[in-house]
């Protein structure tokens, strides 16, 4: 069990990882070595011999290896990145780079996504050595540079580089998953991620024949690529149901006493009311126009224009989804991925997703854990290169008035001290009997 040292512990380096201003905003402007060093201090304070890593100079990301009790199981990796996306201050209530501590709330860009759960891996792992625990199966852990942007420099980087650093590793745990979900009818739900949608990132581009803008122009690469934006935006995708989504909408059923009629997805998403929240950006791909580039002056028809849309496909969806934007773009526009990672699946009925499950259910006994697929990505689609099974587990109990996705890139991102304990208590349960 986590002792009282390590709830203090926990607190306290989610709220100095938030004052190291590790912001990335692409394009390689991040520098993530000051909160790298910091975690290598935790780490090596708890006896382990941590190795910073870099692709760039200060893009740093550290691995260090408990061994376990069991040399013939395999490996365990638990991961978090120390990034986060940039924040506008005159925007927050306090400074996103404070790291407040105030009414029982930590406050600060990464308190959700994801310094907290750097946080507990950490007080996890000092706990451990004081108490002289051992897990047993290997545990390697990593802290990553640029999950944020394209994780050339992190958990990319790592898998293609350094493989050797995650032998027998078969199986990895990271963020989205174990908070509290409260549907709004007094239940509360812990949804762990056993899926990811993928990621096809995409770079459109128009070409036409430049001109005068007083002129007729049937060839203008702007009304190309707005016609195939338009299209795209409007684009209703089919349905698909993967396994993870299946068993979510299966387990969300009985638990809500509805006939799961999986041949009317749209009708049982109904049924559900709030958790339909869960699953519906996962039961079918989607690509959402995000960014427009044409022309410089505007008595001026430009020869290109360009666009960018984020992409988002099932597993196995990604046929469907090239098929589909070829049809969409049509034959004025080419389009090419801007950045592509695979979609992932892992099973719910793998013992260690049993696990998971029996540590949040030891501490929120009052909770209903459901399997559910993310509709973004983590570093897990890098480490799966390695064979690597991922899941999302952060565990977080959070009250009903707490928006945890509004957070999670927004404004005011903060997270409540009892949710940081309870999340030590649970990873630290897990981790003891993986």
């Amino acid at each position: 069990m986590a002792d009282g040292q390590a709830l203090d512990e926990v607190v306290t380096f989610t709220s100095d990882l938030i004052r190291i201003d590790t912001t990335n905003r692409g394009g390689g402007d991040c520098r993530e070595r000051p909160a790298a060093e910091y975690a290598a201090e935790q780490l090596a304070g708890a006896g382990l011999e941590p190795v910073l890593l870099e692709r760039t100079k200060g893009r740093t990301n550290v691995v260090a290896r408990i061994e376990g009790t069991d040399p013939s199981a395999d490996a365990l990796l638990v991961h978090g990145h120390l990034d986060v996306v940039p924040a506008e201050a005159r925007d927050w209530s306090v400074h996103p780079f404070s790291g407040e501590i105030r009414d029982g709330v930590v406050w600060g860009r990464g308190a959700v996504d994801m310094k907290n759960m750097d946080a507990m891996i950490l007080a996890v792992v000092r706990n451990w050595a004081r108490e002289g625990v051992r897990p047993r199966r290997d545990v390697v852990v990593a802290f990553t540079a640029d999950e944020e942007a394209s994780a050339e420099d992190g958990s990319g980087f790592l898998a293609d580089q350094h493989p050797g650093l995650f032998e027998g590793c078969t199986e990895g745990v990271s963020e989205s998953g174990a908070f509290t979900f409260h549907d709004g009818a007094g239940r509360q739900l812990y949804p762990i991620a056993a899926g990811e949608r993928g990621t096809g990132w995409l770079k459109l581009t128009a070409r036409g024949r430049a001109g005068h803008g007083s002129k007729v122009n049937k060839e203008n690469a702007v009304t190309r690529l707005a016609a195939a934006i338009t299209r795209i935006g409007e684009h209703e995708w089919p349905l698909r149901l993967t396994p993870t989504v299946r068993a979510a909408l299966t387990e969300l059923a009985a638990l809500y006493g509805i006939e799961p009629d999986l041949t009317d997805i749209d009708a049982l998403l109904e049924k559900l009311g709030p958790a339909a929240g869960l699953v519906e950006a996962t039961v079918r791909n989607s690509a959402n126009p995000t960014m427009l580039e044409a022309g410089y002056k505007v008595n001026v028809v430009p020869g290109e224009a360009v666009a960018y849309v984020d992409g988002r496909y099932l597993p196995g969806g990604e046929e469907e989804f090239r098929t589909t934007l070829d049809l969409l773009t049509g034959p004025d526009v080419e389009w090419e991925f801007h950045h592509r990672e695979v979609a992932l699946q892992a099973p719910v009925d793998s013992p260690t997703y049993a696990k998971m499950r029996a540590a949040v259910e030891e501490f929120a006994p009052e909770g209903h854990v459901v399997p559910y697929c993310m509709s973004g990505g983590t570093d897990a689609k890098q480490f799966s290169r390695l064979g690597i099974t991922g899941y999302g587990f952060a565990p977080l109990k959070l009250p009903a008035d707490f928006d945890y996705q509004a957070l999670f890139h927004g404004v005011d991102e903060r997270v409540p001290v009892e949710a940081l304990h309870f999340g030590v208590r649970v990873l630290d349960r897990f981790l003891r009997s993986a």
